[in-house]
């Protein structure tokens, strides 16, 4: 843990803060309590869907910042989090077409403020991201976004799948970043979009990818193969808005 994460630590606070509907990220429990207080802090998290790990107790002192966690530490969101529909209801009163920007597993805190800098730029409704295996609205991301975070709405979803699945059913079509996609210039990026942008590492998941009605690939006349994550979304984004414009 590091600065980059808001931590609440203590079993009253950390079940005060569930209660108070304050966005939790993560839970943190000692494996093996069993004790009263600490399984009903987990009913509470279950009762969110919030992500709940149980770790050994030195784990959990390497989490900790004060060494009396009692058992449990928060990993608490620095911004809050919407919903798909408030996405939704934002191009709306912008009688836009919806243009929305999911992030299938980005786990560097800058990536995700670099994207949501970019997304807010290109006229972007909003962001939406996974609860698992992707990093959430960390101070960093604050800070790197420079003030985007402030104006553009990032929704945290279980399934993303399952979510771009509905988003269909309102007409909306999703491209992804693939190499072995089609040239981009070559795609009709106009109309309600969501441009898919996947992990650092592997890229997009098969399953996103599957789900995606197209695969873009940009030009690249360098010697190696990849761009960075949020260069590669700044570079699609510009398109779908240079199309936007046509």
């Amino acid at each position: 843990m590091n600065e980059e994460n808001l931590l609440i630590e203590g079993r009253n606070a950390v079940l005060e803060a569930l209660r108070s509907g304050r966005t939790i990220d993560k839970l943190y429990v000692l494996d093996g309590c069993r004790d009263g207080p600490v399984q009903t802090i987990v009913r509470e998290a279950r009762k969110q869907d919030t992500i709940i790990t149980f770790v050994a107790r030195e784990r959990l002192d390497q989490i900790s910042q004060t060494r009396s966690h009692q058992g449990v530490v928060a990993q608490a969101s620095a911004y809050g989090y919407v919903t798909v529909e408030e996405i939704l209801d934002r191009a709306r009163a912008k009688g836009e077409p919806p243009f929305l920007i999911l992030l299938d597993g980005i786990e560097d805190p800058h990536n995700l403020g670099a994207i949501i800098r970019t997304a807010n730029l290109a006229g972007a409704h909003g962001v939406i991201i996974p609860k698992r295996r992707a990093v959430g609205l960390t101070a960093t991301v604050a800070k790197t976004s420079a003030g985007a975070l402030n104006y553009t709405p990032v929704a945290k979803v279980t399934n993303l799948t399952m979510v771009m699945e509905q988003l269909k059913k309102e007409g909306i079509w999703f491209v992804c970043a693939h190499m072995g996609g089609e040239l981009m210039y070559r795609l009709d990026l106009k109309g309600p979009i969501g441009l898919v942008i996947g992990n650092e590492g592997d890229g997009v998941s098969r399953l996103v990818r599957e789900t995606c009605d197209m695969a873009a690939s940009i030009p690249m006349k360098g010697d190696i193969d990849s761009l960075n994550a949020s260069v590669a979304a700044g570079v699609l984004a510009y398109e779908i808005v240079r199309q936007r414009l046509l």
